[in-house]
C-alpha cells in the first residue's frame, strides 16, 4: 500500500502570510509512547515548528488550522533518532583533514540527506583519536541545525578508554587508562566536556553527549558519578566554575555507555548504580551469555528476586480512546480510510549465517566468560548480590541494537527485546558507506585497505572481518518487527522514544507531546516505507 496525500483541504499552503501557521494531520495513526497506534488527528504549529494541544488551541485560543493534510491512513510518528552513527553519504565523522569548512560541510551532507531514511536527528559518533584531536572534533559536533535538513544534536565518543582485547575497529596505540579518574576525561576531551547546551530563543537547547567507555578500565567506574551529573543551567554553571576549579565537582551532563568491555556482572551493575545508563551496541564488543556471569549481557535480565523493593516503576499510559479533538472544516466523519492495514502481519526475515564478529577484531578476544581486569579484586557473591540489590527493574540500562540482520542474529534481537521490551535503543552504527543508493561493490577506506559493501554487510576485502554496517534506520525498524514479530508502532518507539528517553530529551525529541518539536516521518503501515519527513514543522523530504 502506497499512501495518498491530499494536501490543503480546508486553507492555504500554510507558506505564506495568509495561514495562521496551524496544521492538521488527519486521517492517520499515531505512533504512541507505548508502542501502540491510535487514530487521532494532530496538530503543528508550523509557525513555531512545535506540536500544539489541539483542545487547548480550539477551545481556548478559539483558533483551528488553516491547512489540513490528510494522510491518508498513513502512519506518523515523530522523527527517527540515531545515537549512534559513524558516518553516511560519504563522509566520516572520525575524519578529520584540517578543514575546518569541509568537516562542516561533511556534516551538512549528512544531515541533509538522512532525512530520506526518517531520521531527523543524529548524535554523530567519533571512535578513538588522537587526544589532540578531540577538542577540535567535539567542537565542530556541538549541536546545530540544517535548513532542511535533520537535527545535530551532539556528539558520541566511543574511547578512548576501551577494553584492548575488545577493541574492535579501534586503533590500539590509542586506547587508553584514566589514572586520574575524572581529569582524565577533561584532559582528554576538552572543553566541550563541560560545555552547557546553546541557548534559542532565550530557551536552553538539547546538547547530547554520550561517552562509551569500559567500567573495568582503572578509573573509569570511579569517574561515572561525576561524568553523569546533570548540568546546571547556563547562569549557575557560571557561578559554579567561579567558586571552584576542580573536575570532580563540575557538572558535565554525558550519558555513559557500557562498551568495548569485559566487565563481570558485578562490575557491570556497579556501573549502572554509579550512573550508567546505556549499553553500546549490545552483543557486540563484549562478552557473550555465560549462565555463571552473564556480564554486560546479563544487566537486561536483573531478577526480580533481587530488588530490594517488590514494587514496580509506573508504567507509561497513553490515552487512546475518548478524544475530544475537535473536528476541522472540510474532513468528514466516517472518511478514515486506510487504516485496518496496519493489522497486517509481515513475513519473518531469513538470517545471515555464518557471521561472527565485533565489527573490526584483529586481536584474539577473551572467551565468553568474562576476564577480570588484573588492577580489579574479584568480588565476592555476596558483594555481587548487594550490587543486584539496588538494580530494581527500573534501574536496568538501555541498550543499543544494530539490527541488519548481521551483526545479531534475529533469534538474539528478540532475546533482548523480550527481556527489556523499554530499554532496547536501534542504531545503526552506520560508516560512511550508508547511502541507500550506493550500488554493491569494492571501495577505498583507509590504511591502504579496502571495504567490500554487499547489501548492509561491510567488511574488509580479503577477510570475513565486518567493518560496521551500511544499515539505514528505517530499515532496522522494518528487520526489528520482523525479528521479534512486534508490531510496527512497537518498532517505531524503539527508533523514537525509547533514545529520547534515555537521552533525557523525551519533551522534545522522539514523542508527539504538545509542546515537542515538530520533527515527524509518515511511514506506509504495511511495508514501514518513509513516505515523507517534517523537521521543525517543515517538510523536508518526500517519496512524491
Amino acid at each position: 500500500m502506497t499512501s495518498t496525500f491530499v494536501k490543503n483541504v480546508g486553507g492555504d499552503d500554510g507558506e505564506g502570510s495568509a495561514g495562521n501557521g496551524l496544521l492538521c494531520f488527519t486521517n492517520c495513526l499515531l505512533a504512541m509512547e507505548n508502542g501502540s497506534l491510535v487514530e487521532k488527528d494532530l496538530w503543528i504549529d508550523t509557525s513555531k515548528g512545535i506540536i500544539v494541544d489541539s483542545q487547548k488551541t480550539f477551545f481556548q485560543l478559539r483558533e483551528r488550522p488553516s491547512r489540513i493534510i490528510d494522510l491518508g491512513g498513513a502512519i506518523l510518528s515523530p522523527g527517527f533518532l540515531d545515537i549512534q552513527i559513524n558516518g553516511a553519504y560519504g563522509f566520516d565523522f572520525s575524519i578529520y583533514t584540517g578543514n575546518d569548512e569541509e568537516y562542516v560541510s561533511g556534516l551538512t551532507r549528512i544531515a541533509s540527506r538522512i532525512v530520506e531514511t526518517g531520521v531527523t536527528s543524529l548524535v554523530p559518533t567519533i571512535i578513538t583519536q588522537e587526544q589532540s584531536l578531540y577538542p577540535k572534533l567535539l567542537s565542530l559536533l556541538r549541536p546545530r541545525k540544517t535548513k532542511g535538513g535533520a537535527n545535530l544534536l551532539g556528539w558520541h565518543a566511543e574511547g578512548p578508554f576501551l577494553q584492548l582485547a575488545k577493541r574492535g575497529a579501534h586503533e590500539p596505540t590509542l586506547i587508553r587508562s584514566a589514572p586520574k579518574e575524572i581529569e582524565s576525561f577533561a584532559e582528554t576531551y576538552g572543553p566541550e566536556l563541560s560545555a552547557t547546551p546553546p541557548v534559542v530563543n532565550g530557551k536552553e537547547d538539547v546538547y547530547v553527549k554520550i561517552i562509551t567507555a569500559a567500567p573495568e578500565i582503572p578509573g573509569i567506574l570511579s569517574s561515572i558519578p561525576a561524568l553523569t551529573r546533570p548540568l546546571l543551567s547556563s547562569s549557575s554553571s557560571t557561578s559554579s566554575a567561579s567558586s571552584t576549579s576542580s573536575s570532580e565537582k563540575k557538572e558535565y551532563g554525558v550519558t555513559f555507555s557500557i562498551g568495548h568491555s569485559i566487565a563481570s556482572s558485578d562490575i557491570a551493575a556497579e556501573a549502572v548504580k554509579s550512573g550508567a545508563r546505556l549499553i553500546t551496541h549490545l552483543f557486540n564488543a563484549m562478552p557473550q551469555l555465560h549462565h555463571r556471569d552473564p556480564s554486560i549481557i546479563g544487566l537486561l535480565g536483573v531478577s526480580p528476586a533481587f530488588n530490594s523493593s517488590p514494587s514496580s516503576p509506573a508504567k507509561v499510559q497513553t490515552k487512546t480512546s475518548g478524544s475530544m479533538t475537535p473536528r476541522v472544516a472540510g474532513v468528514k466523519e466516517g472518511k478514515k480510510t486506510g487504516i485496518e492495514v496496519v493489522k497486517k502481519k509481515l513475513n519473518l526475515a531469513s538470517s545471515t549465517p555464518g557471521v561472527v564478529s565485533e565489527a573490526i577484531s584483529e586481536l584474539p578476544t577473551p572467551p565468553g566468560s568474562p576476564l577480570l581486569n588484573p588492577h580489579t579484586t574479584a568480588p565476592s557473591r555476596a558483594a555481587s548480590i548487594s550490587n543486584l540489590d539496588l538494580l530494581e527493574e527500573g534501574w536496568r540500562p538501555y541498550y543499543g541494537l544494530i539490527v541488519d540482520g548481521i551483526h545479531s542474529h534475529p533469534n538474539s534481537v528478540r532475546l533482548a527485546y523480550m527481556a527489556h521490551k523499554d530499554g532496547c535503543v536501534l542504531i545503526t552504527d552506520a560508516m560512511a558507506f550508508m547511502d541507500p543508493h550506493l550500488p554493491d561493490g569494492i571501495y577505498p577506506w583507509r590504511d591502504g585497505k579496502n571495504l567490500v559493501r554487499r547489501g548492509y554487510k561491510l567488511f574488509i576485502e580479503g577477510s570475513d572481518t565486518l567493518a560496521g554496517s551500511a544499515v539505514s534506520m528505517d530499515s532496522c525498524i522494518q528487520n526489528f518487527a520482523r525479528f521479534t514479530g512486534c508490531g510496527l508502532g512497537e518498532a517505531i518507539k524503539c527508533a523514537t522514544y525509547n533514545p529520547a528517553r534515555c537521552l533525557r530529551i523525551e519533551n522534545k525529541k522522539g514523542t508527539l507531546r504538545p509542546g515537542a518539536d515538530a520533527d515527524l516521518t509518515v511511514i506506509d503501515p504495511v511495508g514501514g516505507d518513509v513516505l515523507s519527513v517534517w523537521v521543525d514543522g517543515r517538510e523536508v523530504w518526500s517519496r512524491e
